[in-house]
């Protein structure tokens, strides 16, 4: 009985604190990878991935990402230049600007948010969050009509 008002207590308590902060002043060049919180003000010119459950990123209205997000929470203000996948919710407050694909379990989208994507909804199992992988690399090629290009039939 107790302990599973403890344990919603805690989760909520995690998901409010934030560890790190990219100030408004500092740009980032590479990948960003944290648990816990998050808040930027600055710039980050990568991937942001959080690794861990209730894992949180916030993003004032002066906040920059040029690259995938992949967190299970999201508080997003500024504007993101990629996809973004929040496996549990996201938030999307009136300054938020996304180009690219937002994939969300949960979404709350504030009037003057702007998604210039696709909005994908994950139900159920919750979006997986991983590393990106690198671009994949285009085959020529294969099969057409039933018959491999090239083969005998």
């Amino acid at each position: 009985m107790f302990s599973s008002s403890k344990k919603n207590s805690n989760k909520n308590k995690r998901n409010s604190q934030i560890d790190t902060l990219i100030g408004n002043s500092t740009e980032i060049r590479g990948d960003v990878h944290f648990k816990d919180g998050l808040h930027i003000d600055g710039v980050v010119k990568g991937n942001v991935v959080a690794t861990g459950e209730g894992s949180m990123l916030t993003m004032s209205e002066h906040g920059r990402i040029e690259g995938e997000v992949r967190v299970h929470n999201i508080v997003l203000n500024g504007s993101v230049e990629g996809d973004v996948y929040a496996s549990e919710h996201i938030e999307l407050a009136p300054a938020a600007r996304v180009n690219g694909n937002v994939y969300y379990n949960l979404i709350e989208m504030a009037m003057g948010a702007e998604v210039n994507g696709n909005l994908v909804h994950k139900a159920g199992k919750p979006v997986e969050i991983k590393k990106p992988t690198p671009a994949a690399t285009l085959v020529t090629g294969g099969i057409k009509g039933g018959i491999a290009e090239g083969g005998s039939s």
